[in-house]
C-alpha cells in the first residue's frame, strides 16, 4: 500500500529532501484524499444523473442536461487530482498519448457551456455533451 501510495503522489524515486517535507507538512493525508477522490467523484456521478433526469423536461430541458452533465464531467476529472494531485495529474493529461483527447475534451466543455448559455443553440449542447463522452473514453 505504501508503494502504491509513492507512486500516486510522485515520489516513488525521490530522496527525502527539506522540499519534501514542506510537501509532506503541507499534502493531505492518504484517507482524506480518498475520501476527497469519492466525495468529489460521487458529486460527479450525481450531477450526470441529474442532468439525465432534467433532459426530459419541456422547453429548458436541454440546456439544463448539457450544463449539469458538463459539471458532472468537471467533478469526475477533479476528483483524481485527490489521488495524484494537480500537477501530476496535468503532466498525465498533457501527455503525447492522451494530448488530443484532453485537448477535445476541454474544448467540448467550454464548448458545451457556450451553446448552453451565449448561443442558445440546445442541438449543440447536446452535440457538444456527446463529443465530451467519447473524448473522456477515448
Amino acid at each position: 500500500m505504501d508503494k502504491l501510495k509513492r507512486v500516486l503522489s510522485g515520489r516513488d524515486a525521490e530522496e527525502p529532501s527539506g522540499l519534501s517535507e514542506v510537501v509532506d507538512a503541507t499534502s493531505l493525508s492518504w484517507g482524506t484524499r480518498v475520501k476527497g477522490f469519492i466525495a468529489c467523484f460521487a458529486i460527479g456521478c450525481l450531477c450526470s444523473l441529474l442532468g439525465s433526469c432534467l433532459l426530459w423536461i419541456p422547453k429548458k430541458g436541454l440546456m439544463l442536461f448539457a450544463v449539469f452533465y458538463t459539471l458532472g464531467n468537471i467533478a469526475s476529472i477533479g476528483s483524481t487530482i485527490f489521488l495524484m494531485g494537480p500537477m501530476k495529474q496535468l503532466k498525465r493529461m498533457f501527455e503525447p498519448t492522451r494530448l488530443i483527447a484532453t485537448i477535445v475534451m476541454l474544448s467540448c466543455l467550454v464548448l458545451t457551456l457556450c451553446s448552453a448559455f451565449w448561443w442558445h443553440k440546445a442541438g449543440l449542447a447536446l452535440l457538444f455533451c456527446i463529443l465530451q463522452f467519447f473524448a473522456l473514453a477515448w
